[in-house]
């Protein structure tokens, strides 16, 4: 088993701001709501909790990791958020009216889901056989997910500040939930959206 979750609230969040590989710490209501995470969490047994090596990300790790009296492991590069390039630290509206002529610098929405299963394998191949926790970015964990489940319909919808995806590896990784709503259900409403 591993959960991919959204790091607590930054400041940039709470202000609409593109984020990407900026590096911008939490605020007081993403302290809370690392610790509010800890109760979806607290269902399961988990081994550890790692991050990507930003600082929103890593706090919010080591928040749930002391919560929930786990060991804090290392960073990982391949969960670090999707690069927006000249975009980080514009407002949301901005960056969807420049992105119909593209941002440059930004890393291609195409390569962010193989870059995050790359990273959870490589998880997997460091901690076999243990349930990980792994703080991350809401692109990054929704690429990701909508990669491994081969979806290439509608976006998935976006993660809440500390809301999380459950995945587990047998043969292959399955998508177990996103945002705490049974995958095939969230399939089923985009679908239902679509028609």
């Amino acid at each position: 088993m591993l959960a991919l979750i959204r790091h607590g609230q930054t400041d940039w969040n709470l202000r609409g701001l593109f984020q990407g590989t900026t590096d911008i710490p939490l605020n007081d209501t993403g302290r809370l709501q690392a610790r509010d995470a800890v109760a979806a969490l607290a269902e399961h047994d988990w081994d550890l909790v790692v991050s990507s090596p930003l600082s929103r990300a890593r706090e919010t790790a080591s928040i749930i990791a002391g919560e929930l009296a786990l060991p804090l492991g290392p960073a990982y590069d391949d969960l670090i958020e999707q690069g927006f390039g000249e975009a980080e630290g514009l407002e949301v509206t901005e960056v969807r009216r420049r992105q119909l002529a593209g941002i440059p610098g930004m890393e291609p929405h195409e390569a962010v889901g193989p870059r995050g299963l790359r990273g959870i394998e490589r998880i997997r191949g460091i901690h076999p056989g243990q349930r990980v926790l792994a703080v991350a970015h809401g692109n990054l964990i929704r690429s990701t997910v909508a990669h491994i489940a081969g979806h290439t319909g509608p976006r998935l919808p976006g993660l809440k500040n500390g809301e999380s995806s459950m995945l587990r590896h047998e043969q292959r990784w399955t998508v177990l939930t996103h945002g705490g709503v049974p995958f095939d259900r969230v399939l089923a409403d985009l679908e239902a959206i679509a028609s």
